[in-house]
C-alpha cells in the first residue's frame, strides 16, 4: 500500500475503458491509504457514456465544469457546474455531455451504512448555488450539498469557502477528502508543508491534526466530502478541546 496525504489531478494518469466516452483518475483509494474513500475524476467526451454505478457502495457526484445530464432510473438529471448528486447503492447511471468540451465530475464512493439514517426526502441533484451559508472556525464559512438531509445517510459533501490567511492547526473526527476548487495556499501537518492549488487533491484521516492555510488575497474554495456525515464545522484542537461547532446547524 502506497500512502499518500496530497495528489494533484494533473499528476495522475488517466484510464479510459474501450468504448466508453469516460476517462478515469484515481485519486485516493486503499491503494493509496485511504480505505473507506474512493476519491477521483472522471472526464465525459460529448456523447453518453457506458452505464456504470457505485456498486454496493454510496457515490456522490460534483461537476467541476461542463453540462449535460445524469440520466438514473430512466430519468434524466441536469447537470451544470457546482451541481451535486447523489447515487444509491446498486443504482447505475450513464452521463450524457453536451459538448463542446468535456463534462468533469469530482466522484467519491463510500461504504453504506448497515442502516439508513437519512434524515431527508432523497434528492438525486442539488445545486450549490441554492444552498445556505453555514459558519465555520476562523471566519471561514461552507456550503452542504450532499447529506443526510438529501437522502445520503453516510457522508457529507460539501464546499467550503477559506479567507485569506491561517486558521489555528485543528483535526476533525471523520475520514475526508478534499479537492481544491479555487486559490493557492499551503497545507500544514505537523512539519510538512505543501503547496496547494487548483486541482490539488487531499485525503485527511481521522484526528489528523492540520490546517490549510490561504496564501492568496481571496477565498480559497474547497470541495470535500466525509464519512461519516455531520458538520463541516466540528473541530477540535490538537488537545482535544473542542475548537468550534455551528450554532446555526
Amino acid at each position: 500500500m502506497k500512502r499518500q496525504r496530497l495528489v494533484h489531478v494533473a499528476d495522475v494518469e488517466p484510464a479510459a475503458a474501450p468504448g466508453d466516452t469516460a476517462t478515469t483518475r484515481v485519486l485516493f483509494d486503499a491503494e493509496h491509504g485511504c480505505a473507506s474513500l474512493r476519491q477521483r475524476v472522471d472526464a465525459y467526451a460529448p456523447g453518453r457514456s457506458a452505464r456504470r454505478g457505485p456498486g454496493d457502495r454510496e457515490e456522490t457526484l460534483f461537476v467541476l465544469e461542463g453540462r449535460g445530464a445524469l440520466v438514473l432510473g430512466g430519468a434524466r438529471h441536469e447537470l451544470e457546474p457546482e451541481t451535486g448528486a447523489y447515487v444509491r447503492p446498486g443504482e447505475t447511471y450513464e452521463i450524457e455531455s453536451a459538448g463542446p468540451g468535456d463534462l468533469v465530475v469530482h466522484a467519491v464512493s463510500v461504504p453504506a451504512p448497515a442502516a439508513a439514517v437519512a434524515t431527508g426526502v432523497r434528492r438525486v441533484t442539488v445545486r450549490l448555488a441554492e444552498q445556505a451559508a453555514r459558519s465555520a472556525t476562523g471566519s471561514r464559512h461552507f456550503r452542504l450539498v450532499i447529506d443526510p438531509a438529501v437522502g445520503c445517510p453516510s457522508a457529507t459533501q460539501f464546499v467550503g469557502s477559506i479567507p485569506p490567511g491561517r486558521a489555528p492547526d485543528h483535526f476533525h473526527t471523520y475520514d475526508e477528502v478534499i479537492y481544491v476548487l479555487e486559490g493557492e495556499g499551503t497545507l500544514h501537518v505537523g512539519d510538512l508543508h505543501e503547496p496547494l492549488a487548483r486541482g490539488s487533491c487531499i485525503h485527511l484521516a481521522p484526528r489528523l491534526v492540520h490546517c490549510l492555510e490561504n496564501l492568496g488575497e481571496t477565498e480559497m474554495r474547497v470541495l470535500g466530502v466525509f464519512r461519516p456525515a455531520g458538520s463541516p464545522a466540528e473541530a477540535y484542537y490538537p488537545d482535544g478541546s473542542l475548537a468550534y461547532v455551528a450554532a446555526n446547524e
